[in-house]
């Protein structure tokens, strides 16, 4: 039987700095390791035939970090958004970043507009989800269908519209490592009929026999959608 494939996973990449602990590593360790292993984890779905992966990468929660933590997720972000775009376009990657961006550093938000523009041409898509909450998505998208007024009826279709993650498929699968079993308010909406995965590895720890076995429990899996 052929094995069915997500269109569309999201990761909520949990676990770095416990890693970075059980090592005795800093922090800062546990987070460069996480960074690389999302570009390992990119290139293991493109293998497969995935097409969109959602990476939750830094939430508003995360914004009460030290401020020694933030200003280095920041760094990290701000190499990636400076470094990294001849490589994803090599793999044709696109990447496009979701979240309440305008609370980022004003370098790294002109550092995206550039990538998603020269990386528009990939064939899959990486959105990564930056200073970003779901109930802050969803109370957006409701402001600006009030404040741009173009629809006469809301609808579920047209309501993803709005929201950050607009032309972006939901989820078929979402991943969570580190052993928590729970979404901390990401994806809320989009998540409904989503195939759920926890795993207790530490994301820096996360493996391609792990990822493959995950998809191909996936594949096993009866998807009804509450039919």
């Amino acid at each position: 039987m052929e094995q069915k494939i997500p269109q569309c996973i999201g990761i909520i990449m949990d676990g770095n700095r416990r890693w970075a602990k059980e090592k005795g590593l800093p922090t800062f360790a546990g987070h460069k390791a996480g960074y690389d292993k999302l570009k390992e984890t990119v290139r293991w779905a493109k293998g497969v035939g995935i097409k969109h992966i959602i990476a939750y990468a830094f939430s508003t929660e995360n914004w009460k970090r030290p401020k020694e933590e933030v200003g280095y997720l920041m760094d990290l972000l701000r190499f990636f958004v400076k470094n990294e775009i001849e490589e994803l376009k090599k793999e044709n990657v696109h990447v496009r970043f979701i979240g309440e961006l305008e609370r980022l550093p004003e370098d790294i938000r002109k550092g995206i507009i550039e990538i998603e523009e020269k990386t528009k041409n990939g064939t899959l898509t990486l959105a990564v989800a930056v200073s970003y909450g779901a109930r802050n998505e969803i109370v957006n998208a409701l402001k600006r269908i009030v404040r741009e007024n173009k629809v006469d009826e809301i609808t579920e279709e047209n309501f993803d519209d709005f929201l950050w993650t607009s032309s972006i498929p939901n989820p078929d699968l979402v991943i969570r490592t580190s052993g928590e079993q729970r979404l901390s308010n990401f994806l809320l909406w989009q998540v409904a009929y989503s195939e759920l995965f926890f795993t207790k590895t530490y994301w820096p720890n996360f493996s391609q026999e792990e990822f493959l076995k995950i998809i191909e429990q996936f594949s096993n899996r009866e998807r009804r959608n509450g039919k």
